[in-house]
């Protein structure tokens, strides 16, 4: 399945008649699909936006809130048009500026700037920056810009940290430059954000700047209560914790450590998050927002495999079916290679919160534990380099060339870590449990899928749904 990975581009922002149907329906379903900017009022907005319909001859459309600001448009304070749901886009396609936009939200640029962002991605600067600039409109420094915006305005409303350290962490290099952006990007100071989302709420954040909650929208309708039976069956002692109603874990940062606790609720997920420093708050949300697959397209998965009379019933009974993520990819290799083995012994210990103690074991800890495991080894060493960036076909060559890690495994990662939506484990049991429920036969899976592209993945979890009986 592989190769439907790679479709067709998808534009929808290109095609300005259908844009302006979706934004004079207000439909949610498209909200962080495109941007619509308003030429009279210089102010962009989500497709949903509840102000008034602006006349068709006075507005652009915009794939993301970075080309609506590097043309000189602003966000609007209604709406808030970064708070939605990320494009689906960015797993079903499989080229260079989706994989762009994934390390951009991981943090990439703030960390290595752009060099460091072309090196994890194989192309020069200049290569980079143009295709990023024909096909999102913005290149790699306007894009990581709109999402240091988005984490410092987080940051700004959500707690009481001195404005002062909210600029560096959310990644800026001078006060200056904080001040600037959120003026161009918001069309206001900081102090006035903060003290308009404080008069909205009726409440301050919380004084300790550590200590978020945050709301992550989503794409409803979205099947909580799969995901934390997923969890559940795969929980490591001690870094995870899953109860009836939530999910914790602790996370592996790049400046730190932290916990986490994801509450579903009817309309969005809430989320409890305990970081050592806040520079990581932006690749903190991404990542979880991968990992409970927030950025899906129900709609789009269910008119596909709702059309196939085996999968209906199940399509039906379980509505807004997701495919977990994972919030480290070196984590989720290690999972894939030892199964229900994991040491979680070795996982370094970190302030009790929520029921989780200690951070999951990091490769190169479990590698000395076990030397003579070949892909660990390369795992450790950085020989095998898992991360969201990784283009599908040469992550999966590399993978198949490490010694034990077979073609089911290999997918597997793919599917976990890329988040990509059109890989079929065929060969998984509890997949081919779930065939033979809906009369399906499991020798004939990969003739079935053909028919299910490009949503193979999610397929494969309507199969383990079935499966459960």
């Amino acid at each position: 399945m592989l190769e439907g990975m790679v479709t067709e581009t998808l534009a929808l922002w290109r095609d300005a008649e259908r844009c302006y149907r979706v934004v004079t329906a207000r439909d949610p379903r498209f909200d962080g699909q495109f941007i619509m900017a308003v030429r009279t009022t210089g102010i962009y907005c989500r497709p949903s936006c509840p102000a008034s319909t602006p006349k068709e001859q006075n507005v652009r459309f915009f794939p993301t809130s970075a080309a609506a600001q590097a043309n000189g448009f602003r966000a609007c304070r209604r709406c808030l048009p970064d708070a939605v749901p990320g494009s689906p886009d960015w797993n079903v396609r499989a080229d260079l500026a989706a994989r762009a936009m994934r390390l951009i939200s991981d943090g990439t640029v703030e960390r290595e700037g752009v060099p460091g962002l072309a090196r994890r991605l194989g192309y020069s600067e200049r290569q980079l920056g143009r295709v990023l600039t024909a096909e999102l409109g913005a290149g790699p420094l306007a894009l990581a810009r709109a999402h240091r915006a988005h984490s410092a305005r987080l940051l700004i409303e959500m707690s009481g940290l001195p404005l002062t350290d909210v600029a560096f962490a959310a990644g800026f290099s001078s006060v200056r430059q904080f001040n600037e952006t959120i003026r161009e990007v918001f069309a206001t100071t900081p102090s006035q954000l903060r003290a308009f989302a404080a008069s909205r709420r009726g409440r301050q954040g919380d004084a300790g700047g550590t200590r978020l909650s945050l709301r992550l929208p989503f794409r409803p309708p979205f099947d909580a209560v799969g995901l934390l039976r997923f969890f559940a069956a795969h929980a490591v002692e001690g870094v995870e914790k899953v109860t009836s109603t939530s999910y914790a874990r602790t996370l592996r940062l790049a400046h730190g450590t932290g916990v986490v606790r994801l509450t579903p609720e009817p309309d969005h997920v809430r989320c409890e998050l305990l970081l050592t420093d806040l520079r990581d708050l932006g690749s903190a949300v991404s990542r979880v927002r991968r990992l409970l697959d927030l950025d899906a397209d129900p709609a789009a998965v269910t008119r596909v495999l709702g059309a196939d009379p085996a999968l209906a019933p199940v399509v039906e009974a379980v509505p807004g079916i997701r495919v977990p993520g994972t919030v480290d990819g070196e984590e989720l290799m290690v999972r894939a290679l030892l199964g229900d083995q994991i040491p979680a012994a070795l996982g370094e210990e970190v302030p009790g919160e929520w029921g989780v103690t200690r951070l999951f074991p990091a490769a190169a800890r479990v590698a000395t534990a076990m030397p003579d495991h070949a892909a660990l080894t390369a795992l450790a060493e950085r020989r095998l380099d898992v991360h969201v960036g990784r283009d599908a076909a040469e992550l999966r060559a590399e993978l198949l060339a490490c010694p034990g890690i077979d073609a089911s495994t290999a997918d597997y990662v793919l599917m976990r870590v890329l988040g990509a939506p059109d890989i079929l484990l065929a060969a998984d049991a509890a997949v081919r449990r779930g065939a033979e429920a809906l009369g399906i036969s499991p020798e004939s899976l990969p003739e079935r899928a053909r028919g299910w592209t490009p949503w193979c993945s999610y397929a494969g979890m309507y199969l383990r749904q079935a499966g459960l009986g």
